[in-house]
C-alpha cells in the first residue's frame, strides 16, 4: 500500500519550494532545475494545482507560479485529495469489488480507527509547517 503517490510527493515538494520564495513568481525552469523533477511531469502537476486553486499561474516572460493561498492554509490532505481522490487507507476491497465479509470482519473496526487517525493527522500538516520544520 502506498500512502502517498509520486504525483502527490512532487506536488508537495513544489508547493514547499514556492512557499519558501514568499510572493515571488517561480518559473517552471527553476523548479525543474532545483527539484530535479522531469519538466513534462512537473508541468502537469502544476496545472492540476492551479486548477484546484492552490497556485496562481503567470504566462509570458517572467511567468511562473506562486501560491494563491497562504502556506498555512494548504494541507497535505488537500494535495492528496487532488491527486489521489478521497483519503482512504482501508477500502475493504477484495479482487476489485467490496469484500464480502465487510460486516463480519474482525479487523474493520481497528482499521477504521487507524484510518481516522491518519486522515486527521494529514489534515493537520500544512505546507507552512513542513517548510518551518526544515
Amino acid at each position: 500500500m502506498k500512502l502517498i503517490t509520486r504525483d502527490t510527493d512532487y506536488a508537495i515538494r513544489a508547493l514547499c519550494y514556492i512557499a519558501k520564495r514568499k510572493k515571488t513568481v517561480v518559473s517552471v525552469k527553476k523548479l525543474v532545475r532545483d527539484l530535479k523533477i522531469p519538466q513534462p511531469f512537473l508541468r502537469k502537476i502544476l496545472q492540476h494545482l492551479n486548477k484546484a486553486g492552490l497556485l496562481k499561474s503567470y504566462k509570458g516572460k517572467g511567468g511562473g507560479f506562486e501560491l494563491s493561498r497562504k502556506a498555512g492554509t494548504i494541507f497535505v490532505a488537500d494535495v492528496m485529495k487532488i491527486f489521489q481522490g478521497p483519503l482512504k487507507c482501508n477500502g475493504h476491497i477484495f479482487k476489485k469489488s467490496l469484500c464480502p465479509h465487510i460486516k463480519t470482519c474482525v479487523l474493520k473496526t481497528k482499521l477504521d480507527m487507524i484510518q481516522k487517525h491518519v486522515v486527521s493527522d494529514l489534515k493537520s500538516i500544512s505546507i507552512e509547517s513542513l517548510i518551518k520544520k526544515r
